[in-house]
């Protein structure tokens, strides 16, 4: 089968299009005939080097997400997942392939009519956003920025932001045309990459996906008692002393945490995440799919990513 791995770390030129032995599913596991997959940050980052986990070397295949149809499963027990539609997370890597391997746990039934694109633009975004956004304890009233809102997981909180009542929903983007489609899914106010523009003085809420050196100026945007949550970090790391400016508005009861689904218990997950995809079938969820590319080309999607041309996710096809 056709997969895509990282022969080497850094550039869009280390992913390479290889040919593998199809997988075999263990007991509790699935193999799944993939049709589309999500190309997610976190797969940039992985690429370029700078996420370094056990068994993430050479030869390794990125991706998390995938959707298509069970074809073969590990245990006779397991039979009724065969023929079925589902969306599934395959880990940390792995998922970009003709096939793939996935926990049954990992699943999560598609309804019919819901394509495969539109789950992997939603299918790990949505939930992160949701959760994120009740990490960062959001109320009715309040008034939240999304810091790198053009990426499925921005656009999604954006969205449910607004459903959750924010008073004011304000974004960081790159350009004013990126700006104006985010006003388009309800954002009240369009900031530049600084955070710069016409919206609020001070946030109760920042959920902010981009992390990097300029990190602690968001903090310094928070309003008494506010919250930042960390939940990505494309632009890397922030820097080792952005408690500084913590402690030096001390008064001000401000807090950072940082968010990752893995702390979501698996049943409250299992749950929200069906929950989420009839909201996209029934129009009150935004499934924003930037561009639909050939699996061979990955490298591709990841250099538009690093130049900051995507809004919303690239899916990849077999």
């Amino acid at each position: 089968m056709l997969a895509v791995t990282i022969q080497s770390f850094g550039s869009p030129d280390g992913l390479v299009p290889i040919d593998l032995p199809e997988p075999v599913a263990a007991p509790g596991q699935v193999v799944i005939d993939v049709e589309a997959i999500g190309v997610g940050g976190v797969d940039a980052v992985i690429r370029r080097g700078t996420l370094g986990r056990p068994g993430i070397d050479p030869g390794y295949v990125p991706g998390s997400e995938v959707a298509g149809t069970v074809v073969a499963v590990g245990n006779a027990l397991d039979d009724a997942w065969l023929g079925r539609r589902v969306w599934a997370f395959t880990g940390v890597g792995g998922a970009y392939a003709e096939r793939v391997v996935a926990r049954i746990a990992d699943l999560t039934p598609l309804d019919d009519g819901f394509g495969a694109v539109e789950a992997v633009a939603l299918g790990s975004a949505a939930p992160v956003a949701r959760f994120a956004l009740a990490h960062a304890h959001l109320d009715a009233g309040e008034r939240v920025l999304v810091r790198g809102a053009a990426g499925s997981i921005g656009i999604a909180a954006v969205e449910l932001a607004v459903q959750a009542g924010a008073e004011a929903v304000a974004v960081t983007t790159g350009s004013a045309e990126r700006g104006e489609r985010l006003r388009g899914l309800g954002a009240t106010h369009v900031l530049d990459r600084r955070g710069l523009g016409d919206g609020p003085e001070a946030y109760d809420a920042v959920i902010d996906i981009v992390g990097g050196p300029a990190m602690p100026d968001f903090i310094d945007r928070l309003a008494p008692n506010g919250r930042l949550v960390i939940v990505g970090a494309v632009a890397g790391m922030p820097p080792a002393d952005f408690g500084g400016h913590l402690l030096r508005a001390f008064q001000q009861s401000r807090s950072v945490a940082t968010f990752s689904l893995d702390s979501v218990p698996r049943g409250a997950l299992a749950a929200a995440r069906p929950e989420l995809f009839r909201a996209a079938a029934a129009g009150e969820l935004t499934p924003v799919v930037d561009d639909v590319l050939p699996l061979a080309e990955a490298a591709e999607a990841h250099r538009r990513m690093d130049a900051g041309r995507v809004f919303g996710r690239i899916v990849l096809t077999p």
